[in-house]
């Protein structure tokens, strides 16, 4: 069972412009396949560590949203946030940056901390392979902000 993910791209652009376009969570709906919409809740107006998001999820007919929280906002190294459900840390998702002579790599990590009696439940997202779906998502996500950015 993978509980641990990364999946890099380079991208010609540097690494600040890059955190830029991911910590706007405001954004997420343009890149990733699953979360259509997110925004700060909470009092919270960007990306800094503490602050709270809201992410609105679809898929295979499935919604539901999470709670988020900011657990690293280095600009240009690495943007982290927990995700939460009924008080419950699910995964943790994390971008880091790093510099390149083109640009930079940037490298999308998701730790799935569910035990395995929740894993082997039916799924709420309508996504059998939770692993293998975000292999797929994080692969095209890192290629639309490559689109975005570049």
């Amino acid at each position: 069972m993978i509980r641990h993910l990364e999946v890099s791209r380079d991208i010609a652009a540097s690494p600040e412009a890059v955190y830029d376009a991911i910590a706007d969570v405001t954004r997420m709906g343009e890149w990733s396949p699953e979360c259509h919409t997110c925004e700060w809740v909470e009092g919270a107006t960007g990306p800094e560590v503490g602050a709270q998001f809201m992410g609105h999820n679809a898929n295979n007919g499935a919604e539901w949203s999470i709670v988020n929280t900011v657990t690293a906002a280095d600009r240009g190294k690495r943007f982290a946030f927990d995700c939460t459900s009924r008080d419950f840390h699910f995964a943790t998702w994390a971008y880091e940056f790093e510099a390149t002579d083109g640009g930079c790599r940037v490298t999308e990590i998701w730790d799935d901390l569910r035990p395995d009696e929740v894993i082997n439940r039916p799924s709420i997202s309508g996504v059998e392979d939770r692993a293998e779906f975000n292999r797929q998502s994080m692969a095209t996500t890192l290629e639309r902000v490559a689109a975005a950015v570049e």
